[in-house]
């Protein structure tokens, strides 16, 4: 067996805007893992590590990813273990060693979309639901978007926000004039772009427009501060960049102990993969802590390897899940959006 990586840049087709700034390209890593059978088998990961937001976003990833495919003892059980401070190495191996596993059984595979978790949801017989993502830009490009989400039948909007607030509440004012609660839900993702202060009165705002939650309306790393809000919180708070970082199991229990969020939000790549999330699921749960379960701009290939586990997860809530349209560079997928709902096909 043969491991190897390569990194891709996924281009998005229309500029993707967050509090961090406006988005071009994505690069991402694709772990190739080739079997020495006589087909020469080939299974993809991909190791998503977003630029200025993962944890191992360090000089010397390329190199410690090269060293990983190089050198990995697919006898040692203890892999994932060693890998806790590169979350999206963890979740990139996950799924070429998933693949092959499943081969075994099954001797058939997609390249580029197989079948890691068989259930209803690989057969096509049942969807995932999800929330539409409103972008950030001017009021107008963002109506414009809500308009189609709508039309698209999404019950669950989740919209950017923290660029021009008074703007934004307007959007959302007039959104809830037209929709209530029951009809549409309402998500807002600050990408931690308010300060203490500013939170407080935004939380108090939301609240009164009946919005389902906020993600990280402060930064990370101000525990505090976050455990206080989440305290006397009109609006429900998710905890977001707030996880990311948060290596090991003890330290994960006490960032949940300490703030007590009412929702935690899991993406993949930046956490540890399928398992480094179930950890997160577990210790959020005894603390009756929500959670959903978010893609970050992976290709269609990371994406693939979310939706399926996901699926898995029984979680009724809408869920953070792209549909892979964003990027005009994109891998062939069998994922495809009908109503508010990811299938497979």
């Amino acid at each position: 067996m043969e491991l190897k990586f390569q990194s891709y840049s996924l281009r998005f087709k229309i500029p993707g805007g967050t509090s961090r700034g406006v988005l071009t390209e994505k690069e991402t890593f694709l772990i190739n893992l080739r079997l020495n059978d006589s087909k020469e088998t080939e299974f993809y990961g991909e190791a998503g590590l977003f630029r200025g937001l993962s944890a191992d976003d360090k000089p010397g990833y390329e190199q410690k990813l090269k060293s990983v495919c190089e050198h990995f003892d697919f006898n040692n059980s203890g892999w994932w273990e060693d890998l806790r401070e590169y979350p999206s190495i963890q979740f990139g191996l996950e799924q070429v060693l998933k693949g092959k596993e499943v081969y075994e059984k099954k001797s058939v595979t997609d390249e580029f979309n197989p079948i890691l978790f068989p259930s209803e949801f690989t057969e096509g017989k049942k969807g995932i639901r999800i929330n539409g993502l409103i972008w950030m830009g001017d009021v107008e490009f963002m109506k414009s978007q809500i308009k189609e989400k709508l039309a698209q039948n999404f019950k669950c909007i989740k919209l950017k926000i923290g660029t021009d607030w008074e703007s934004e509440k307007e959007i959302i004012k007039n959104l809830r004039k037209e929709f209530k609660k029951q009809d549409l839900e309402l998500r807002v993702d600050a990408n931690g772009a308010f300060d203490f202060e500013q939170s407080k009165t935004v939380l108090k705002e939301l609240a009164e427009l009946n919005i389902h939650s906020i993600e990280q309306p402060i930064k990370a790393g101000q525990i505090q501060e976050m455990a206080a809000l989440c305290e006397s919180a009109p609006t429900p708070i998710a905890l977001d960049e707030e996880l990311i970082g948060v290596f090991y199991r003890s330290e994960k229990q006490k960032l949940i102990e300490t703030i007590q969020p009412q929702y935690i939000i899991l993406k993949p790549s930046l956490v540890g993969g399928w398992k480094g999330s179930e950890e997160w699921i577990e210790i959020a749960e005894k603390q009756n802590s929500g959670w959903w379960i978010t893609s970050a701009l992976e290709s269609n290939i990371g994406l693939n390897a979310i939706a399926q586990w996901t699926y898995t997860l029984n979680n009724a809530m809408p869920q953070g899940l792209g549909t892979g349209s964003l990027f005009r560079n994109n891998f062939h997928s069998r994922l495809k959006v009908i109503g508010e709902e990811l299938f497979f096909i």
